[in-house]
């Protein structure tokens, strides 16, 4: 039996338990191995460095505007960022450099800055004076920012459960990963409201499962495991209310569980509505696995390839991908037209069919329908009206908890 660093989860509720040896967790990094994370002389954090400094650094171009100074001036404003953060930074028309530099930043969007530190009302910012696009492929841990949990223990814990889950589950959870692990492992699970960074989508994925582990797997009922975590919600938020109450400015606006307690009970009405079906942990928790791997599809960013557009449409041109420029995390914009959820359902259909894997067409339907209706309502995005299983519904709890708990931890 293994137990991780982080014993617990959601609030120290949640057990983190699973089965698996050294030479297991050595097997699962080999078949699977972690991204290439930076070393140390790799990570630029702009306020360790003094006023007056030049520095040397490699940045992401977020997005430029050009400005006009009282004097009437013109003058860059450029947003770059990297794996700590956004970084202000403006540059000045110095010999023409503004109209020399504009058609660099349309066409690039990484480059090697060389700049001067500046610091006004304890406020740091970058003066540049000169940048030089980057033409090789950049590793996007160094520009963007990723999970600070250690991404071979998430490798290690998904794979530790979606090796104790039967066939066909079992066979379609691996033969997903086997396709898409290599942007799997580093992808976002968002843009800006949860989980939004490199690793994200492992995490979350993760954090789905530990929630579903702890209803179906450490409780004796799951009607009484939901109720325990919608009181643990409660007493949260009234910690919560309370540490803003005693704050100057309290803000309500900053309560991560703000309505969302009523909402939790009106899903466990629906639970209810299914008293005489037993959840199939197995179709859970692959469901999970699918629920938000359409986010592949859905996102952009500097070290993204597009493989999984050429997989799911083998026969269609994809020249035009060729020349993306590749920026921060963004909505890709081809998969916004789609979306996330129908992605889903398309990735795992695809997967089925191209391995011939074996599965009950009502299996196929309640995964489906797990994926298509876990943003719980059609105004948040569901693709249902509401859940139509007991399954449906779990994914919803689950995924409803573990977006907003992330909003509370203070490492990411």
């Amino acid at each position: 039996m293994y137990v991780s660093d982080e014993s617990t989860y959601f609030y120290g509720l949640i057990p983190i338990r699973f089965e698996t040896s050294e030479i297991e967790r050595e097997q699962i990094l080999k078949e699977f191995p972690p991204p290439l994370l930076p070393a140390g002389e790799e990570n630029f954090l702009l306020e360790n460095e003094l006023n007056g400094n030049l520095v040397q650094v490699r940045l992401l171009l977020n997005e430029y505007s050009v400005e006009t100074t009282k004097t009437g001036k013109q003058y860059l404003k450029i947003k770059l960022s990297n794996n700590a953060g956004t970084i202000n930074t403006k540059m000045w028309d110095n010999q023409g450099a503004v109209e020399a530099t504009i058609p660099l930043l349309d066409e690039y969007s990484t480059f090697d800055v060389e700049a001067k530190v500046e610091e006004y009302k304890g406020y740091k910012s970058l003066t540049i004076n000169k940048l030089s696009p980057c033409t090789d492929d950049p590793n996007p841990f160094t520009l963007l920012a990723y999970t600070k949990h250690s991404i071979e223990d998430l490798t290690v814990e998904l794979f530790s459960y979606l090796n104790e889950l039967q066939a066909p589950f079992k066979d379609i959870s691996l033969a997903a990963m086997h396709q898409f692990w290599d942007q799997f492992r580093l992808r976002p699970a968002a843009k800006g409201h949860h989980h939004n960074y490199l690793g994200g989508l492992l995490k979350h994925t993760v954090g789905l499962m530990r929630f579903a582990r702890f209803i179906l797997k450490f409780e004796d009922n799951h009607y009484q495991a939901v109720i325990k975590l919608i009181n643990h919600v409660e007493k949260a938020h009234k910690r919560d209310i309370w540490n803003q109450i005693q704050t100057a400015t309290p803000n309500p606006q900053q309560l991560v569980w703000k309505e969302t307690i009523d909402h939790l009970y009106s899903m466990l009405y629906g639970m209810m509505g299914h008293m005489e079906k037993e959840p199939k942990y197995d179709l859970i928790m692959t469901s999970i696995l699918f629920h938000d791997i359409g986010k592949l599809l859905e996102y952009d960013h500097a070290g993204k390839n597009y493989e999984e557009f050429k997989y799911l449409f083998p026969t269609a041109d994809p020249s035009g991908l060729a020349n993306r420029k590749q920026t921060g995390i963004k909505m890709d914009e081809l998969g916004v037209m789609i979306g996330h959820i129908p992605y889903g359902v398309l990735m795992l259909s695809k997967i089925i069919e191209s391995e011939g894997i074996p599965v009950s067409l009502e299996d196929v339907h309640h995964m489906s329908h797990c994926i298509l209706c876990h943003h719980g309502l059609p105004e948040w995005g569901s693709c249902i009206r509401s859940p139509q299983t007991i399954e449906g519904y779990m994914i919803h709890i689950v995924d409803y908890l573990d977006s907003r708990y992330e909003n509370t931890v203070e490492i990411k």
